[in-house]
C-alpha cells in the first residue's frame, strides 16, 4: 500500500451561502485515526441534496472550516485500533460519514461496508445513500405492499429513480411526477406505471382518475414545501404521507388535527435512524446490493464532476438540470 500524504485536496466552506462559498483547497490536512476508524482513499464521492442544505445554511454546520459530503467509495489505506468489523487495508468499501468532499476520509468502521466483487466502480457511491434511503422508505416508513398505489415526487431524481425501481420490484403501482418530457420518459423507463408532467397536468386529478377517486396508499415526497399540500390531498383514507426532503424548502408547521380528515399517517424520517445499528446497516446494505446484482437495479449517473468543479455540480443540482446521481472525482 502506498504511503499516505499529510495533505490532500478537499472542498471546505468557512461561511454559508451559494455555490460561490465552496473552496477547493490542495493543502487540507489528512485526518489522523482514532480507535474504531479506517482511513479511506476516496475514488468517487456522492453528491446529495443535504450537501446543499449545509452549504446554504438550511442546516447549520457544526464548525468552520467545514468539509461537505455524506458518502463515498474507495479503498482502505490504513486502519486504527479497536473494532474494524473485519475491514482491512486494500478492501473496497462504501460508507456514509461527514466530510467526504476530500481525497481521504477518516471513517468509523461501523459506518462502512465492503463492496461486493460484482459491483462495478462508481456504482456503490452512486447507490448507497439514495438507494438505502429509498429501500428504508418503502420497507419501514410506508410499508408498501404489492398492488399499492404510491405517488413519488421528483421521480427522475436520484432518490426518485431508486424509489421507482424498488416499488416496481415489490409489485407496487407507481405514479411519478416530473417537470420535463425527458424526465417523464426516464421515470417511465425506470418502472413507473404513470408519470405526470406537473408543469402541464393536474397531478391530483390524475391521481383520482387512476385510483377511482380513492387516492394513493402512500406519498413519498422529497420536494418539501412546494408539494406538501398536494401530497396530503392525493392520499387515500388511512394513507401514509412520508416527507423526507426539503428540495423546495422546509414544510411549515402542521396542525395535527389535519390528519384526522382521512386518518392519515405523517412521517418525517431520516435514513440514519433506520440504520443506526451495525446489524441494520449490514442487513439493508446486503439487500440493496442484492437488488443491484440479482435484479439489475441501476443508479443512473448524471455526470462525474472533478472535485475542483464542485460549484458547477451544486449549481446544476439546484437548478434542476440533472437526472439521477451526481458524483465527484477527487483525483481531479
Amino acid at each position: 500500500m502506498a504511503s499516505v500524504p499529510t495533505t490532500q485536496k478537499a472542498v471546505i466552506i468557512d461561511k454559508t451561502g451559494g455555490p460561490e462559498v465552496l473552496q477547493h483547497t490542495t493543502d487540507f490536512p489528512v485526518p489522523a485515526l482514532v480507535d474504531g476508524q479506517i482511513l479511506v482513499k476516496n475514488d468517487y464521492i456522492g453528491i446529495n441534496y443535504i450537501d446543499t442544505y449545509f452549504r446554504c445554511g438550511m442546516y447549520k454546520p457544526p464548525q468552520y472550516p467545514y468539509t461537505l459530503g455524506r458518502e463515498a467509495e474507495g479503498t482502505v489505506v490504513k486502519t486504527g485500533g479497536g473494532e474494524t468489523y473485519g475491514l482491512k487495508e486494500g478492501d473496497r468499501v462504501v460508507y456514509m460519514a461527514e466530510g467526504t468532499y476530500a481525497e481521504y476520509s477518516a471513517v468509523k468502521a461501523s459506518s462502512a461496508v465492503a463492496i461486493p466483487a460484482g459491483i462495478p466502480p462508481r456504482m456503490a457511491a452512486a447507490a448507497f445513500l439514495q438507494g438505502l434511503t429509498a429501500l428504508t422508505l418503502i420497507r419501514e416508513a410506508a410499508a408498501v405492499k404489492a398492488g399499492d398505489w404510491v405517488l413519488v415526487h421528483a421521480a427522475a431524481g436520484g432518490t426518485g429513480l431508486w424509489l421507482v425501481q424498488l416499488l416496481k420490484s415489490v409489485g407496487a403501482r407507481t405514479i411519478g411526477t416530473a417537470s420535463t418530457p425527458e424526465k417523464v420518459a426516464l421515470a417511465l423507463k425506470a418502472g413507473a406505471e404513470v408519470v405526470v408532467d406537473y408543469s402541464r397536468e393536474d397531478v391530483d386529478a390524475k391521481v383520482k382518475e387512476l385510483t377511482g377517486g380513492a387516492g394513493v396508499s402512500a406519498v413519498l415526497d422529497g420536494v418539501g414545501k412546494a408539494t406538501f399540500d398536494l401530497s396530503m390531498t392525493c392520499l387515500a383514507r388511512k394513507g401514509t404521507m412520508v416527507s423526507f426532503g426539503n428540495a423546495s424548502g422546509f414544510v411549515p408547521p402542521v396542525t395535527i388535527a389535519r390528519l384526522s380528515e382521512k386518518n392519515v399517517r405523517l412521517l418525517r424520517p431520516t435514513l440514519f435512524n433506520y440504520i443506526a445499528t451495525r446489524d441494520e446497516l449490514e442487513t439493508y446494505s446486503a439487500e440493496l446490493f442484492q437488488y443491484i446484482l440479482r435484479d439489475g437495479l441501476d443508479s443512473r449517473i448524471h455526470d462525474v464532476y472533478p472535485l475542483s468543479e464542485v460549484a458547477r455540480a451544486h449549481t446544476d443540482l439546484e437548478g434542476r438540470k440533472t437526472t439521477g446521481k451526481l458524483l465527484l472525482d477527487p483525483s481531479k
